[in-house]
């Protein structure tokens, strides 16, 4: 264990109270890597591992993923690099952090590239919260920080959305004047729903000194809403993640990034090791260097859903607005029934959460999908 914390490390762990006997624990953690007890993205997405016995031909709108897949552009880059696969080829890593870093108008520096955006949420729990420190997060949210936090011994405050569905970032900032991380979602997953850059600013500028806020941007893509990097290139208190899950249709490939300046983004380093996917990273840039990608991807998941929420609209059912790839249905019964009762039809769906129970979150397929969820959704609701 004593080779695992530098003087630097413990003064930290002590600051964000730690014992003594919490160290052991920490080392653990250090040591384990992907392997840690909180790092359940499948438990989470409610994923076709824990469903046994769904059939090869089920419609699969339960974790948010995009059925279009990576674009042309990086699937030919992607079969390109395969036959390199036997070297680690860390310059396509570095390639990656420059294309976005250009993209997003930060220096390079500020950008450290990850496999996907789980693992450096995971790693900003581990590092910024404590048993002194907490975690604050809406409600309802993305669970995955609450988990790490917990297994850490650090308390979760959940502050609810506002009635616009909107992150109250005036109670968030409010909520622990000890806060170690504030977890934004924007836009936020369950509900697809927007808060305005402007309220990113107040609560960057008015959160507790030694907090950092944790803007995860997985779907940000998708709307509409102003992205926060250029907070990032002010070098604010401030982490953003990325991922190329979700409108880049990578979600099996595995790249993403965190956006902060670098003592910040250092401070996530010591909590993993190891090369990234070469695949994920090229099909990364290529993505990034399609022109109108992103606006092609935006509309017609944007028509599919409104599609949707205009049938269901008529059916009678109240839907939050959205602007993701995502839809959260009030079915007016609790969600888990109707979530069981679509599966006997061979339509997967999302999870319920415990602050909207009788909500089932729903994401967005293709258009031939949706036919078929409708379809489902019309015998199951009697609709």
């Amino acid at each position: 264990m004593h080779d695992l914390f530098s003087t630097d490390r413990v003064r930290d762990l002590t600051r964000r109270g730690f014992t003594r006997r919490d160290l052991g624990r920490v080392a653990a953690l250090l040591a384990a890597g992907s392997t840690l007890p909180f790092y359940n993205e499948a438990a989470l997405a409610q994923g076709l591992s824990a469903m046994p016995g769904m059939p090869a031909d089920a419609v699969r709108i339960n974790a948010n993923e995009n059925p279009m897949g990576p674009c042309p552009e990086a699937a030919e880059a992607i079969h390109k690099v395969v036959q390199l696969g036997g070297r680690y080829l860390y310059h396509e890593t570095f390639d990656f952090a420059k294309a976005l870093a250009e993209v997003e108008g930060v220096p390079t520096g500020h950008v450290m590239p990850f496999a996907g955006s789980s693992d450096p949420l995971h790693r900003a729990v581990l590092a910024f919260t404590g048993p002194g420190k907490s975690f604050v997060v809406a409600d309802p949210g993305y669970e995955a920080g609450e988990r790490a936090a917990h297994f850490l011994g650090a308390r979760t405050i959940k502050v609810p959305l506002r009635k616009d569905w909107s992150h109250d970032v005036r109670a968030m900032a409010a909520a622990d004047p000890e806060a170690g991380v504030i977890y934004v979602c924007n836009p936020n997953n369950p509900t697809g729903s927007i808060t305005p850059k402007d309220e990113i600013e107040y609560l960057v500028a008015n959160k507790p000194k030694g907090a950092i806020i944790l803007l995860d941007e997985a779907y940000i893509h998708l709307s509409k809403a102003e992205p926060a990097s250029p907070l990032v290139a002010a070098d604010k208190d401030l982490i953003i993640l990325r991922t190329f899950s979700k409108l880049y249709g990578m979600a099996g490939l595995r790249a993403g990034a965190a956006m902060a300046r670098p003592d910040l983004l250092e401070k996530l380093r010591s909590y993993g090791a190891g090369a990234l996917p070469v695949t994920g990273m090229v099909g990364a840039t290529a993505s990034l260097k399609t022109k109108g990608l992103v606006e092609k991807r935006r509309k017609i998941i944007a028509d599919i859903r409104e599609e949707t929420a205009e049938w269901l609209t008529k059916k009678g059912f109240e839907v939050i607005p959205s602007e993701a790839n995502m839809l959260m249905i009030d079915v007016r019964r609790p969600g888990r029934q109707v979530f069981q009762a679509m599966l006997k039809q061979k339509v997967a769906i999302g999870r319920t959460w415990p602050s909207l129970p009788n909500h089932v979150r729903v994401s967005i397929g293709t258009r031939e999908e949706m036919v078929k969820f409708r379809a489902a959704f019309g015998r199951v609701m009697n609709a």
